[in-house]
């Protein structure tokens, strides 16, 4: 089984290259000028576009395949008050530049929309405010010319007081979506509410792939262990969700999250690195039936916890893995 690590949005290497650079409401509505504002906005989201494409380039030099975008590319471009602006037209080279460099060096990038977007809600204000943060994702992967391998991974949302009515309310929801959101969301298992075996059903029903998230599971499950539920998991990613725009000869792999607790006494929290031997065991259990695997590496050090768990996963050479390159390993 062929590995590929990547990390979220920041890297703690690469300095001064932030890709979620924001403006306030508060600051925005104390400028007199409304149009100079906008503008100032969309130099904002000029520089964070630039930055995101400095780290890719880093990531290129280290052979990082695998990286998620920053859900604040285009500060306050959701929010209510600025309804009416389209920041894309002025920023359609800086997405152009990206997605460009995506496409020629062959990387998976996606993004994660906030924990407010959530389509188990029975407000209907808070519905549409979820639909319209997906269409701001699927706009901002239409404008860097990405096809539907890139996706938008979400949870399933709130329980609400009766998490069985949310499920079904979530998968209702879901159906009166438009294709070009739906090819394009993976659903991940929660730590409080949602865990695997309850989002693998959901997963299964809409036919949508399932990112499953180890440490989650890890903190909420049924008693199973993750790799017990990996051939199900894995079939979701034969979807045609899941596979939109993906050639025959080439699909997307599964995708799963990892990281470590931060102590004994914060098991939800995200630890600075990742402790290598839970995970190995996890790759070694779903080896024999998967041919490749994309990980997302959740840890506080980003890109420095990625590279610490490469170097402890070259101390298991004689024991089936080998490295194929600072980001890639084959385990058997």
């Amino acid at each position: 089984m062929i590995v590929r690590f990547g990390y979220v949005a920041m890297s703690m290497e690469v300095k001064n290259a932030s890709p979620s650079k924001t403006m306030t409401l508060t600051h925005f509505n104390k400028l007199n000028d409304r149009e100079a504002g906008i503008r100032r906005l969309e130099r904002i989201a000029a520089e964070n576009l630039h930055n995101t494409l400095r780290l890719l380039k880093y990531n290129r030099a280290n052979d990082i395949h695998v990286y998620r975008f920053s859900s604040k590319l285009i500060p306050l471009a959701t929010h209510e008050q600025l309804r009416d602006w389209n920041p894309f037209p002025a920023l359609a080279e800086d997405f152009a530049a990206v997605g460009e460099y995506v496409r020629n060096h062959g990387m998976r990038v996606s993004f994660h929309p906030d924990h407010f977007t959530v389509l188990s809600t029975p407000r209907e204000d808070v519905l549409q405010s979820s639909i319209r943060d997906l269409e701001h994702h699927v706009k901002m992967l239409d404008a860097m010319g990405l096809d539907a391998r890139a996706k938008n991974n979400i949870h399933i949302g709130g329980a609400y007081g009766d998490k069985r009515s949310a499920a079904e309310r979530f998968q209702h929801n879901f159906y009166s979506l438009n294709d070009r959101i739906k090819e394009r969301m993976t659903l991940e298992n929660d730590d409080k509410t949602f865990n695997a075996l309850e989002t693998l059903t959901v997963c299964e029903n809409l036919g949508l792939p399932m990112v499953l998230d180890i440490h989650h599971q890890w903190v909420n499950n049924e008693g199973e262990e993750a790799w017990e539920l990996w051939p199900r998991i894995l079939k979701t990613w034969q979807s045609p969700f899941a596979q939109a725009d993906a050639p025959a000869s080439d699909p997307l792999p599964p995708k799963i999250h990892v990281s470590s607790p931060k102590n004994d006494k914060d098991v939800r929290s995200h630890a600075d690195g990742v402790d290598v031997e839970p995970v190995l065991s996890f790759f070694r259990a779903i080896a024999p039936s998967t041919l490749r695997l994309d990980v997302m590496i959740e840890a506080k050090m980003k890109d420095v916890a990625l590279f610490g768990l490469m170097n402890d996963l070259a101390k298991y050479a004689n024991e089936g893995v080998t490295v194929i390159d600072q980001a890639t390993v084959e385990i058997k």
